[in-house]
């Protein structure tokens, strides 16, 4: 599902972030990668998603080539292949919580009906069914955090990333949230990687990473 082959990147002035990078995760599959603050979690997963460029390496999806794609390609695929969860929520708040988590079908043109029962579908798998109608202002942060994880898998996309997901959360909170990325990730068949600094939300994933020294390898 996800091949990423020989990722290199470096600095601005020329310093080393990360290099030889290379992954490969399957349908179904939650991935850990460890690291420090500054260790370069953020920009690899960027990179993954088409958000930024490595300066050497691969990055293929799906059998796309994402790494070949030019800047409106890219955001044409993401909008399709990609499901983001960040540790902020981004939920917006004058929508409601099925109206936030619909977003994704309403981008790649898909109809209010199915929108409605798609998004409804993906809350209840989380335990959000009740919080539909709902602003995400009342919710607590736990509850926001499983919308967004209902948000990222909405549109069966084939890789779901998650950037410190649980680091807004207490540990009930954040165990939460785990179970549902972990289980969303396994039931729509997509290929999931998360990035943490947290030893605990890691050790929800199938595999645990860590990238260090400039290289990414076994925890």
């Amino acid at each position: 599902m996800l091949t990423v082959r020989g990722l290199a990147k470096s600095w601005p002035g020329g310093a080393p972030l990360f290099e030889a990078v290379s992954l490969d995760l399957a349908p179904g599959e939650l991935v850990a990668i460890l690291g420090e603050s500054g260790a370069g979690k953020s920009t690899l997963l960027n990179i993954i998603a088409g958000l930024d460029r490595a300066d050497a390496g691969t990055v293929t999806v799906s059998g796309t080539v994402v790494s070949d794609l030019d800047d409106d390609e890219r955001a044409l695929w993401r909008r399709g292949a990609v499901g983001f969860v960040f540790q902020s929520f981004h939920l917006l708040p004058y929508l409601t919580v099925e109206e936030n988590v619909g977003l994704p079908l309403l981008l790649n043109g898909v109809a209010a009906a199915e929108r409605r029962e798609r998004s409804r579908a993906v809350l209840e798998a989380v335990g959000m069914a009740a919080t539909a109608t709902r602003k995400p202002s009342s919710l607590s942060g736990g509850e926001m955090q499983r919308a967004a994880v209902a948000r990222a898998v909405v549109h069966r996309p084939s890789l779901v990333l998650a950037d410190e997901p649980t680091g807004n959360l207490d540990e009930v909170n954040a165990a939460a949230t785990m179970k549902a990325l972990r289980d969303a990730v396994k039931r729509e068949g997509a290929a999931g990687l998360l990035v943490t600094h947290s030893t605990v939300a890691a050790s929800s994933a199938d595999r645990v990473l860590r990238l260090a020294g400039r290289h990414l390898g076994p925890a």
